[in-house]
């Protein structure tokens, strides 16, 4: 699922979301949607800041894009 998508999910707009992760304006935060920054590039500090505002407990989540994998083709 994406930052988008969860972020979404919950309710939240970018500024919301920006407002409860510290360290991170909503700019940053349209760029990881837009695909500006790859969230798979960010810090393990960052994801989990991100994961605790979004109330996500697999870290891998957030990671997860829209990009189809070979293992999920596999299923």
């Amino acid at each position: 699922m994406s930052l988008k998508e969860l972020r979404l999910k919950r309710g939240l707009t970018q500024q919301q979301l920006a407002d409860k992760v510290e360290g991170v304006n909503r700019a940053r935060i349209a760029g990881y949607e837009t695909g500006f920054y790859d969230v798979r590039n960010m810090s393990l500090d960052l994801a989990l800041r991100f994961c605790d505002a979004l109330r996500v407990s697999n870290p891998r989540k957030l990671l997860d894009d829209d990009k189809p994998s070979k293992e999920k083709d596999a299923q």
